[in-house]
């Protein structure tokens, strides 16, 4: 039970995992999903070293030889499917990895076990390769698919497999998580504003230095825009440039500050926003801006995300979008 208690949230799906281990009734074919960071991994190899594991008691015991062998991430009997190309999973990654692979039996143990990380990369016709096996999977196998995006699975996978969703963390246990793991409070809560729920995005937020000087350099934007000079406001655009990588965080900052100014113009309810810290400039921007001219800067935000998505010009995207928030602020 130890591993399983290391798993902060999503409760239902554990006991679902541990229930199917303890009566026997196992699927052929798991898809778990939900986004990244949310700990798709983590349950999935939880899932395979309880049922790999050798004890007749608590399961995964840690320290039977499966157990150990899980540990050192060199046990013979589950095998992680490898893709060549960064972006694509394709039709020789399957048969290669798993299709062919998993008519010989296990090395060890009762099961072998396949887990085919990032799921969602699967082509077409990668798909339709595997289909047959988990159709008619040999006694011994066990495939788990964790895909970030449901929706690029072919119906007739889906049908054949048990769907098993993770669902978001709450922030009382996220909280105490990073508290356990030594970060400040004032760290773990500017996180929360962006994780959503995503324990992983979460502590990866609360340790990076990066992430915090990103948002130190947004805030100052956010709050000086208004008053800024062309010359200011270009000068802004090229410091953002050393944070391209971490831009979607930025842009969720923006939309979220925003979100605030709204709701305190619609409610003077300085309880309901979440950057409550940074009331008195929340409240000037509400007081300054119209109702028409806050939405238009959150559709703004909307549309430089799309266009950076599109690879549009990064300095062009976001002095477009900066000098949007000016002109309606």
């Amino acid at each position: 039970m130890k591993d399983w208690d290391n798993i902060v949230g999503n409760e239902q799906l554990k006991e679902y995992f541990l229930n199917a281990v303890s009566t026997g009734n196992l699927a052929h074919s798991y898809l778990i999903t939900g986004e990244d960071g949310m700990g798709k991994m983590t349950i999935a190899k939880c899932f395979a070293r309880t049922i790999l594991c050798e004890s007749n008691e608590i399961r995964p015991c840690g320290v039977c030889h499966s157990c150990k062998q899980m540990e050192s991430g060199n046990h013979p009997d589950v095998i992680f499917v490898t893709h060549e190309k960064p972006n694509t999973i394709g039709v020789d990654d399957i048969r290669t990895g798993l299709v062919n692979d998993i008519l010989i039996k296990p090395y060890s143990s009762k099961y072998k076990i396949y887990i085919v990380d990032e799921a969602e990369k699967m082509s077409v016709q990668a798909q339709n390769a595997l289909l047959k096996t988990i159709e008619e999977p040999p006694a011994y196998g066990i495939v788990l698919l964790l895909t970030s995006n449901i929706e690029s699975s072919l119906p007739t996978i889906l049908s054949r497999c048990m769907i098993l969703n993770m669902k978001p963390v709450s922030n009382e246990q996220i909280t105490d998580y990073l508290r356990r793991k030594g970060i400040e409070q004032s760290r773990i809560d500017t996180a929360l504003l962006f994780a959503q729920g995503n324990i992983g995005r979460a502590e990866k937020m609360a340790a990076s230095e990066e992430f915090f000087s990103l948002v130190e350099q947004i805030l100052y934007i956010l709050k000086n825009l208004p008053d800024m000079d062309f010359e200011q406001l270009l000068t802004s655009v090229k410091q953002l440039e050393n944070y391209k990588v971490n831009i979607e965080e930025c842009l969720d900052y923006m939309q979220l500050w925003y979100r605030d100014v709204l709701l305190f113009k619609a409610t003077n309810d300085g309880n309901l926003i979440v950057f409550k810290e940074e009331l008195k400039y929340i409240s000037n921007m509400a007081k300054r801006s119209t109702y028409n001219g806050i939405e238009c800067i959150i559709r703004a935000i909307q549309r430089a995300r799309r266009r950076l998505d599109a690879n549009v010009n990064f300095e062009l995207t976001m002095e477009l979008l900066l000098l949007e928030i000016k002109q309606h602020s």
